[in-house]
């Protein structure tokens, strides 16, 4: 299989795009945790349509547009739980929160240290909002690019972060 690489330029720093002739296999931060996992010696710089489209929609996002991502063909590299996971975060609305106590209710699953593992390996950053997931008590907690682009991310989509959620 041929994977499909460019970087993507955003406020918050680089990141790698990368897509196979299917869909959108990844979208990482530099440096943030599980990046390109998997795919790290299977990437060629080349353009194709669905980077190009990425490209776009992160575009509209960081201009303060609301993008609909569920446009793009995502071709995600995880196991069936991890996959069950990044499709609920889909459904998370721009601008909103969920904690990872509500997921785990919602997907009738006991364990939300889990539910917090397969958000943590979501392999596609600002495309599957995991950003949008709080802790028990609203508080910012794990994000794989770093707690800071979290909060810049949530305050960008219009969240008001509580004085509880800023006592990291």
């Amino acid at each position: 299989m041929t994977f499909y690489k460019q970087i993507y330029i955003s406020p918050l720093g680089e990141m790698s795009l990368v897509a196979d002739e299917t869909g959108l296999v990844g979208a990482w931060f530099f440096k943030q945790k599980y990046f390109e996992r998997g795919l790290e010696k299977a990437t060629m710089p080349v353009e194709n349509d669905i980077l190009k489209r990425t490209r776009l929609l992160l575009d509209d996002y960081f201009s303060g547009k609301y993008p609909d991502f569920s446009s793009l063909v995502l071709a995600p590299v995880g196991t069936d739980f991890q996959q069950r996971v990044w499709t609920y975060l889909q459904t998370i609305p721009y601008g909103r929160t969920v904690t990872y106590g509500q997921i785990t209710k919602e997907l009738d699953i006991h364990s939300a240290q889990a539910v917090g593992g397969a958000v943590g390996r979501n392999p596609f950053s600002i495309i599957v909002p995991c950003h949008r997931v709080l802790g028990s008590q609203g508080q910012l907690t794990g994000y794989a690019g770093g707690l800071d682009k979290k909060m810049w991310l949530l305050k960008h989509e219009g969240v008001e972060l509580s004085e509880k959620a800023l006592d990291k």
